[in-house]
């Protein structure tokens, strides 16, 4: 009687198989990465080097957007509004989400679902949670000046004066985005092993130094990772300066990322604008290559 002989296939086969069905599952994604991505970076990139208007035929002009983006003022006053936010920012949002985090991270009645009320406002678009605290904070019949004059004092037109419209947008921003960094600083802390804790207390060491000399140094890759990552954000600071201030009063509020929307759609001049974007994408790879080499030095003291 005659057997089938079954043919296997060799080692070489089943990789070419296994790697092509790899292929298959990420091409998809690769394919809208390069398109959606790669290709409108690489035509800014040209595009930086015209003076396209969107309505015209476009001319090589060198460098020249260039050398007017370093001599812009507009375009300086927009960084030192971005530098401005990030003191205020950045170390508010540390510390804010990271005590959220420390009481959150307790067996208290009700903790769970606190987790949940945090993080619901990262949920939501970031202009529709502007466009509702535009109303919160109008001066003569917002939400938060009527609970100020209960105490009796007398709110200041958030949006409209110089001094307060940056403030006002601090705290939209982090009203949004607090809840994504209290679940960073909770998957931190639920990483530290309780054996720590517990070695520390039979020391003799109470919370505030088992905070100090466990909870701190742990948590500090995932600080510096948030600060790192708040930092990177808030050179694409659009949304809110856009709903809520318009850029104003006096460029107060102006951005980057606003000022390169103004070139582009509502001044079309496209060349400038998308040098402008190069020139803010170089920053912020600048600052994330200084920040990956202070990381890599903290790591190794």
């Amino acid at each position: 009687m005659r057997k089938n002989h079954i043919i296997r296939p060799t080692a070489r086969t089943a990789r070419i198989r296994r790697n092509l069905t790899g292929y298959l599952f990420v091409g998809p994604a690769l394919l809208f990465f390069a398109v959606f991505v790669l290709l409108p970076v690489g035509l800014a990139a040209y595009l930086g080097f015209t003076n396209y208007d969107i309505l015209t035929r476009s001319d090589w002009i060198g460098l020249d957007n260039y050398w007017r983006l370093l001599q812009d003022e507009i375009f300086h006053t927009t960084l030192a509004n971005i530098v401005s936010y990030v003191v205020l920012y950045v170390p508010l949002m540390i510390f804010l989400s990271f005590c959220a985090a420390i009481l959150l991270n307790t067996r208290l009645f009700g903790a769970r679902a606190f987790r949940t009320i945090y993080y619901l406002p990262g949920l939501t678009s970031a202009v529709a949670a502007s466009t509702v605290w535009l109303w919160l904070l109008n001066p003569e019949y917002g939400l938060v000046n009527q609970i100020l004059s209960y105490f009796g004092i007398v709110g200041p037109a958030w949006l409209s004066h110089s001094r307060t419209a940056m403030v006002s947008i601090v705290m939209v921003t982090l009203w949004s985005g607090v809840g994504g960094n209290i679940v960073m600083y909770l998957a931190g802390l639920q990483n530290i092993p309780e054996s720590l804790y517990e070695s520390a207390s039979l020391d003799g060491a109470g919370p505030i130094r088992s905070a100090w000399y466990i909870t701190f140094p742990m948590l500090a890759p995932t600080t510096f990772f948030i600060s790192m990552m708040l930092l990177i954000g808030s050179f694409q600071l659009f949304d809110q300066a856009y709903v809520l201030t318009k850029g104003g009063p006096a460029n107060s509020t102006l951005t980057p990322v606003y000022l390169i929307y103004n070139n582009g759609f509502a001044e079309l001049n496209m060349g400038y604008a998308s040098a402008q974007a190069v020139g803010l994408f170089f920053l912020i790879l600048l600052f994330t290559l200084v920040s990956r080499r202070f990381n890599r030095e903290v790591t190794v003291v």
